[in-house]
């Protein structure tokens, strides 16, 4: 049973930094591709960035590219988002999430595993 926890959320000015956490468990991850997603209220779920567990390689969406950096620890089976310049906008529950493939993948619905989320709060 593969288990996804977030932590790291929280409220920071825009312009802050915050660096979220994601911790799996429960499988060898090697074979997987790992990502971010966040939904703001009364929005779809959005495609943040996306890595693969075994070499690294990342995707981002265009509008979190230079912003946010997506990263792994895999001593410490553990997934990270770096988020700088914050912004308003960015205010959402964000998601990790897995799945059982290693392509990298922006579609939400080609990831089986999801952790309950962590809220980001942006206040101008």
């Amino acid at each position: 049973q593969v288990q996804l926890v977030e932590s790291g959320g929280g409220m920071v000015q825009a312009g802050g930094s915050l660096r979220l956490s994601c911790a799996a468990s429960g499988r060898t991850f090697s074979s997987y591709a790992m990502g971010w997603f966040r939904q703001a209220p009364g929005k779809e779920r959005e495609f943040v960035a996306a890595i693969t567990w075994s070499s690294g390689r990342t995707y981002y969406a265009d509008s979190m590219k230079g912003r946010f950096t997506i990263s792994r620890d895999n001593a410490k089976n553990t997934m990270y988002l770096q988020m700088n310049s914050l912004k308003p906008d960015d205010t959402a529950v964000y998601y990790c999430t897995a799945r059982n493939y290693s392509a990298l993948n922006a579609h939400a619905k080609e990831y089986q595993y999801w952790g309950q989320g962590t809220q980001v709060t942006v206040t101008a």
